[in-house]
């Protein structure tokens, strides 16, 4: 699971990276920049997600051994 998470993120970094070189910024909410600010947002959203996995699975972890 945490091999799956940290390739997830990667892969989110990646795409988050790309679609930032995408964004006009003379105008970012019209016609492809908004697609890349969608999905920059999806990508900062997986990034969120797995993190909040990873530390969940730690914490589980630590209270499996406290039993």
């Amino acid at each position: 699971m945490k091999y799956f998470a940290v390739t997830i993120i990667i892969i989110a970094t990646v795409l988050g990276i790309f679609n930032v070189s995408k964004i006009d910024m003379q105008a970012p909410f019209e016609g492809e920049s908004i697609v890349a600010l969608i999905t920059l947002l999806a990508s900062l959203c997986a990034i969120i997600l797995m993190w909040i996995l990873l530390v969940s699975k730690r914490i589980e972890e630590k209270v499996k051994k406290q039993r």
